[in-house]
């Protein structure tokens, strides 16, 4: 078995934290028939193939078939480009920060790019640099008509058969719905190679579909150890012991938090800058799943938690005056690494300046790691609460393990509120609308 991550929820409780926004054991008590529910729950729609991202650790078939594809285009590609938005680059993207630099991954392949956004300037200037000869477009969009991705590929499209003729298919994969969809239908009738997105499976718990895994196999990342580490947290997720599960300890302390306390706002802080992406991965999985309005009895609710980002040790400089001093309405997910891999020893230089040469010759992970607690005991004296998530190295395994813990953690807080984390009305609506402005 690789490196899990390992969770610690104690600063969260009333006894260290204290008042206004610690928990109390009664609360945890008196949750515990409701979460047994969501537990139980969450068990029959898994049975009944509802829930089908629980299980795509384990289809090796796919696995097999992308690593295969992608050794082709490794050895020919210099550039690959994900054309996406929300789930279809943030888990994506979020994976080549975390493990594209390990080392490990020392072999030498094609540069990613995530042009995740339609800014004409930013996509302009990236196909400006790229060589079209030697680079693939990766189309991503479940749909087939998400507008950012369409128009990005109709742009990508016209300047490849423009550049290549016939040769423009070569430089394109789609990654869409198996069946239906505008994407899928172009496929057909230009034939160009697809990979599918399970029907069952949203955006933004696509990372372990064809949606993350075809970028992290470009990008050379260890698919295989990815998979291993989300399937044990899949295995782990069915504890219906719910303070021996971390999802759903996890999710349980926000919700509680939030209805009990008036926690708002969750920041989760790495304090290691390739973890930054998973904390852009989480905004997106926790703010659209249970940012809703309807409840499943049709109530209005307006239920949401905001969770936000920040970094250690930099964000000390900025934002944890506010977590300190501010309103007592945020927790903090700390995201602590054990081994960073390598290290940077600090010299000593000026022994004949104490102030100077009191940082020689400790080390850069030394002093990151002691920064982290620093923070964590400052917030507790001020009576903020915190979790953390501590890695014992970034790598596939234990990545995967955090990425599937908190899709667990989020449908199991969707089942404990009554809210439907698999749907996103207000995206959809704004889709609507940016359609009819430009049909005006």
């Amino acid at each position: 078995m690789g490196t899990k991550v390992s969770w610690n929820f104690d600063n969260l409780l009333m006894g260290n934290v204290g008042k206004p926004l610690g928990l109390t054991e009664e609360a945890f008590s008196g949750a515990l028939p409701q979460a047994q529910r969501a537990h139980e729950d969450l068990m029959q729609r898994r049975e009944r193939g509802d829930l089908p991202f629980y299980d795509l650790p384990k289809r090796g078939e796919i696995v097999a078939e992308i690593l295969e594809y992608s050794a082709e285009v490794r050895r020919r590609f210099t550039d690959v480009v994900i054309l996406g938005i929300g789930g279809s680059s943030l888990g994506p993207a979020a994976l080549q920060t975390a493990l594209g630099r390990n080392p490990d991954n020392a072999e030498s392949g094609p540069a990613l790019h995530f042009p995740d956004n339609v800014d004409p300037f930013e996509f302009d200037a990236l196909l400006g640099i790229l060589d079209l000869e030697n680079t693939l477009f990766n189309v991503v969009t479940k749909s087939g008509g998400t507008p950012e991705t369409v128009a990005q590929y109709l742009i990508v499209r016209e300047r490849l058969e423009h550049k290549l003729g016939d040769r423009y298919r070569e430089h394109l994969v789609f990654t869409t719905d198996p069946q239906k969809g505008q994407l899928r239908q172009l496929a057909s009738e230009e034939d160009i190679r697809t990979f599918s997105i399970d029907s069952g499976v949203g955006g933004r718990f696509s990372i372990l579909t064809p949606v993350g895994l075809l970028p992290a196999a470009l990008g050379g990342l260890d698919v295989k150890g990815l998979c291993e580490g989300a399937a044990f947290a899949a295995e782990e997720g069915t504890n219906g012991n719910i303070s021996d599960n971390p999802a759903y300890r996890f999710a349980l302390s926000l919700c509680l938090l939030r209805d009990n306390r008036g926690v708002g706002t969750v920041v989760m802080m790495p304090y290691c800058n390739r973890l930054l992406g998973m904390a852009d991965w989480f905004r997106q999985l926790w703010a659209e799943s249970l940012g809703k309005k309807i409840d499943l009895a049709g109530e209005e609710i307006f239920w949401g938690q905001t969770p936000e980002k920040a970094l250690g040790a930099t964000d000390q400089h900025s934002m944890v005056q506010l977590y300190m001093e501010g309103p007592f309405d945020k927790v903090i997910c700390f995201l602590e690494v054990e081994d960073h891999g390598v290290d940077v020893v600090i010299p000593r230089i000026y022994p004949q300046k104490p102030d100077l040469n009191f940082w020689g010759g400790h080390t850069l992970s030394e002093l990151i790691t002691a920064e982290k607690h620093a923070t964590e005991e400052a917030l507790l004296q001020a009576g903020r609460p915190s979790m953390t998530a501590l890695f014992p190295r970034v790598d596939a395994y234990s990545v995967g393990h955090f990425l599937m813990t908190l899709e667990i953690a989020t449908v199991f807080a969707g089942s404990f509120l009554g809210i439907n984390p698999l749907d996103q009305p207000g995206v959809e609506l704004g889709k609507v609308l940016t359609k009819k402005r430009l049909s005006g």
